[in-house]
């Protein structure tokens, strides 16, 4: 199975499109989740949410539908004697969307070096017995495709954690001409690709341009990697960035398609079933 969604599901430019025109925020998870079996669950990195958010958000997915949610940036950022404490506390406060977490992010910052792989097993001691992990890594050491990468290679494999592959190549193959472009080239890192899989589930994070010819170009390795997944049987995580993510839907729709296979994204969406119906207010599908 394909895993298919966007860094966030509440984004008002995309109503008319994904959203019907007339779709309050409280529902956008909901219409998001007629489209989209996954979603990176950004949010839980800067805050965590109220025990009626994760109830809400559990009810308002359909059983099949994976929130990849990130530990906290309190606790992947700091790394402090407490951190394995928390992350339990952390985890144990979900406990109302357990069931719709396919995988908990790791995210580490790029200053997290070799020096931290006794922290990440803390970190991966502290969850893998209750839920899939997968760790993102932003130290260059970490790419080195000798002894430091092997090292994290390994400590992941032995934890059955994935790990992330960020590939940022078609956000910084365009000069930054905008606000939301020179934003984003500014926070994504410009990281070395590894297609890496170390699981049944790998994670792939790309994150493309506003120029849909050039991300075209740039997914298109990522066609056959994810294809020969599929087929050995794994179910590959893809999420779809842009600068400002007003067009990360349709460079979802647009690597499916390419990618062949059936997938709800390549039907009509709730904001295009109000346009071909004249303006009403359609049923969910």
């Amino acid at each position: 199975m394909l895993y298919l969604g966007c860094p966030m599901w509440a984004n008002a430019s995309w109503k008319h499109s994904l959203f019907s025109p007339g779709c309050k925020t409280a529902d956008f998870l909901q219409q998001y989740s007629q489209v989209f079996n996954t979603v990176e669950g950004n949010t839980t990195f800067y805050a965590d949410p109220k025990p009626a958010s994760l109830q809400r958000w559990s009810e308002q997915t359909p059983r099949s539908f994976r929130f990849v949610l990130k530990v906290p940036s309190r606790i992947s950022h700091q790394a402090g004697a407490d951190a394995q404490a928390e992350l339990k506390h952390w985890w144990q406060s979900l406990k109302p969307l357990h069931s719709r977490i396919g995988q908990v992010h790791l995210q580490l910052p790029a200053t997290a070096g070799p020096e931290q792989l006794a922290f990440i097993a803390a970190m991966l001691d502290t969850l893998v017995a209750d839920v899939r992990c997968c760790v993102e890594v932003r130290h260059l050491a970490f790419f080195d495709k000798a002894e430091h990468e092997v090292h994290l290679n390994r400590l992941l494999r032995d934890y059955q954690t994935e790990r992330v592959v960020f590939d940022s190549r078609s956000l910084f193959a365009v000069p930054a001409s905008h606000p939301a472009l020179i934003e984003a080239q500014r926070k994504k890192p410009r990281l070395p690709v590894h297609a890496i899989c170390l699981t049944d589930a790998p994670v792939v994070r790309f994150i493309g341009c506003d120029d849909a010819a050039i991300n075209r170009q740039h997914y298109q390795p990522w066609l056959a990697k994810i294809r020969q997944w599929l087929d050995e049987g794994r179910s590959p995580y893809c999420f779809f960035h842009t600068p400002d993510n007003a067009s990360a839907p349709e460079l979802c729709r647009a690597f499916v398609q390419d990618l062949g296979i059936t997938h709800p994204a390549l039907e009509p969406w709730p904001g295009e079933h109000n346009q071909s119906a004249g303006g009403m207010q359609p049923e969910l599908w």
